[in-house]
């Protein structure tokens, strides 16, 4: 059941996910037939059959391909880090209700699958800002075509990477272990670093880079993103969207499981 930091008119799946109590099979099946994952795929084949009829030759479209490879990392970082995170659309009303669907309730409660992937309606056009111009450029409607197509390709890849981070799973591979640890932290003991989701390059150029609780303090803002008590009396929207206070632990949350 969606508890109150989830009430969101926009979420329409009728169903919520727990994380923290599937295992890799059921994630494989939610995560396939999940709505936000379906329309990607169909967007991505829609991209590629439009490549394929304003074809700009291998040359521009492996450049077009590559390029949102490059940048995919470092823009990811910028909207996490510095809009996401940000404390300015809390503050206002118009948008407040906004930020509390694309991050604060992913904070709130991390493990609920239907808050970790972002609306379609901010997705989508957040995609086709980075990828479009810079296919253009490179294969006018055929490369930004290729660009589009790999960035939704990325988007599924990064959000399944980015459930398995929440999964009570531990995955075999050690290079995935590293990932989710360090995905861990960012949710559970510092917000302030780790903010890739597949790659911690751009995180070490910035100086946000951590591998051990030690190394901080734990911040008190972890899962509220500092919107406390004290934030809330001064801006109430998002409070009163919720219904409820902002909580400093998940809903059943215990010490065992923020541990974990």
């Amino acid at each position: 059941m969606i508890g109150t930091t989830l009430r969101n008119t926009s979420l329409r799946t009728g169903r919520s996910f727990d994380l923290g109590k599937m295992d890799l099979r059921q994630l494989w099946i939610a995560y396939l037939t999940y709505p936000t994952i379906l329309l990607y795929v169909v967007l991505a084949a829609i991209s590629f059959v439009v490549l394929a009829r304003n074809f700009p030759g291998i040359g521009p479209t492996l450049i077009a391909a590559g390029a949102v490879v490059a940048v995919y990392p470092l823009a990811w970082y910028m909207i996490h880090r510095f809009i996401l995170h940000g404390r300015f659309l809390y503050r206002m009303k118009w948008t407040a209700t906004l930020w509390k669907r694309i991050h604060f309730d992913h904070h709130q409660d991390p493990h609920l699958l239907d808050v970790l992937f972002g609306s379609p309606l901010n997705t989508i056009p957040t995609i086709a800002i980075i990828t479009l111009p810079i296919g253009y450029l490179i294969g006018h409607v055929g490369g930004a075509a290729a660009a589009m197509g790999t960035g939704l390709v990325i988007t599924c890849i990064y959000e399944f990477f980015h459930c398995i981070q929440h999964l009570n799973y531990k995955p075999r591979m050690r290079w995935i272990q590293k990932m989710k640890q360090r995905h861990v932290l960012h949710h559970f003991h510092d917000e302030d670093g780790n903010y890739g989701i597949t790659s911690f390059v751009v995180d070490r150029a910035f100086g946000t880079y951590y591998v051990d609780a030690r190394a901080r303090p734990r911040s008190p803002h972890v899962f509220n993103l500092g919107y406390d008590i004290e934030e809330a009396t001064r801006y109430p929207w998002v409070m009163e969207q919720t219904g409820a206070p902002p909580r400093d632990r998940p809903d059943g949350a215990t010490p065992q499981r923020n541990a974990a």
